[in-house]
């Protein structure tokens, strides 16, 4: 094979790739034997008539179509290997010809990865917000975990808020019970705003083995149509009042959250919600500025790119309603859309990620990026633990070109955000103020 005529608008690449008559006569002759076995000839057993029969009832190009079929993606692969081409979207044959010696000549025409031209990418000002950790903040989490580790003791005296009552209710509306307004043996936490509003407040006061009716209204917005704001009765039976008894708040307590002391314990606590916040922070303010850098960017993105990751998004959407047990299209009929107007509504963010993605692997070749295979090795093994998966199982779910691409970005998106300047936090009061002081 021998590739010529190639030419680069833009984006777009076309070029030649000429196959000699040996080559092609390969091809033809192939075609032939896949075929023969379905041609029927007078004179001949099924799948038994010589070529040279076949193409000269129907013709000498009677298999040429196929030929090329066959030929074309085998002569694509060469011509973009032989150009080093990146190739995107699906490749198209222009046309075809044959010269004088018989060789079939194929046109093809391909988008490859646009080539860009980086804007200011270093130095850009973003706000960043503040983190910090307040005393009450921590002491919520610290009760939480009292919540946790709280004793629930059975009591013989009347029910009080905070108390947990074990329960069987039915619900009735017009005297007719409900469906879905039946439980036995139901622990409720009084003051816990489990149930809907009045429900809980009137089993205050009651004692185990107590039977009552209470009157409830449902709210307006409640899911069941049935039921919403519609009045209702329950019979409760309370079957059990346990009290529920929390820790003291001591170093005992801390023991028993892998800590030696209360101060630890509460030292611990801030110490993560700070990591925690201070993760989102970096994350918010590291996209903020990815997207400034991509927007001084000059790039023609190839429109089967957008086209392609729309369709990622798409599909990505359909599996997580199927694995909450609804298809995409009975979801969209049941919403009133249709799937043009789903995949029109993610247009934007797919051209976005498009245009982030080849300003990440722009800055990566600029800044000389790479990376070492120790680096993959020990990607490769954090992602096995945090998801108690083998290496093995892993690599396969992410093959090593993927994994290298996505961990070059991930450079290139922390070296922005390094050379990126934080700025204060401007609310809108203190901006309105600012115009009118002007």
């Amino acid at each position: 094979m021998i590739v010529n005529n190639t030419k680069r608008e833009k984006n777009t690449v076309t070029f030649d790739v000429t196959l000699d008559a040996a080559e092609f006569e390969s091809y033809v002759n192939a075609a032939y034997k896949k075929a023969k076995g379905k041609i029927t000839v007078p004179g001949f057993r099924k799948g038994h008539a010589p070529r040279k029969v076949v193409e000269g009832m129907y013709g000498k190009d009677v298999f040429y179509d196929d030929a090329m079929n066959d030929a074309a993606p085998v002569a694509f692969m060469f011509g973009a290997g032989e150009e080093k081409l990146e190739v995107v979207g699906q490749p198209a044959v222009e046309k075809f010809d044959f010269n004088e010696e018989n060789a079939l000549v194929l046109s093809f025409k391909t988008d490859v990865w646009p080539e860009c031209e980086l804007g200011e990418y270093k130095g850009l000002e973003a706000p960043k917000a503040a983190v910090e950790v307040s005393e009450d903040e921590v002491m919520a989490e610290v009760s939480r975990l009292r919540e946790q580790g709280a004793r629930i003791t059975p009591v013989e005296r009347e029910s009080a808020n905070g108390d947990v009552l074990n329960i069987d209710f039915e619900g009735f509306r017009d005297g007719v019970a409900f469906a879905g307004g039946k439980g036995e043996g139901y622990d409720l936490e009084l003051g816990s705003g489990s149930f809907i509003p009045g429900f809980e407040e009137q089993l205050v006061g009651m004692k185990a083995g107590e039977e009552k009716d209470i009157s409830v209204h449902f709210p307006a917005e409640y899911h069941s149509k049935e039921l919403a704001d519609q009045d209702a009765t329950f019979h409760v039976k309370c079957n059990e009042v346990k009290e529920k008894i929390l820790p003291e708040l001591d170093d005992e307590f801390a023991k028993d959250n892998d800590c030696d002391t209360l101060e630890e314990l509460k030292n611990g606590i801030r110490e993560r919600m700070l990591k925690s916040r201070q993760e989102v922070a970096d994350s918010a303010f590291e996209e903020v500025i990815v997207n400034k850098a991509a927007e001084n960017m000059i790039v023609d993105i190839p429109q089967c790119m957008i086209e392609e990751a729309l369709d990622n998004k798409v599909n990505e959407y359909a599996r997580y309603m199927s694995a909450q047990g609804m298809k995409l299209e009975e979801y969209l009929k049941m919403t009133g859309s249709s799937y043009e107007l789903f995949r029109e509504r993610y247009r934007e963010d797919a051209a976005n990620e498009v245009r982030t993605e080849v300003l990440l692997r722009a800055v990566a070749k600029a800044e000389g990026i790479e990376i070492a295979e120790e680096e993959m090795e020990s990607e490769y093994a954090d992602l096995a633990a945090k998801y108690g998966m083998k290496i093995e199982d892993v690599k396969r779910a992410i093959p090593e070109g993927d994994m290298r691409n996505q961990m070059i970005h991930k450079k290139a998106a922390a070296l922005i955000a390094a050379a990126g300047v934080p700025v204060a936090e401007v609310n809108e009061t203190e901006e309105a103020a600012g115009e009118q002081a002007e």
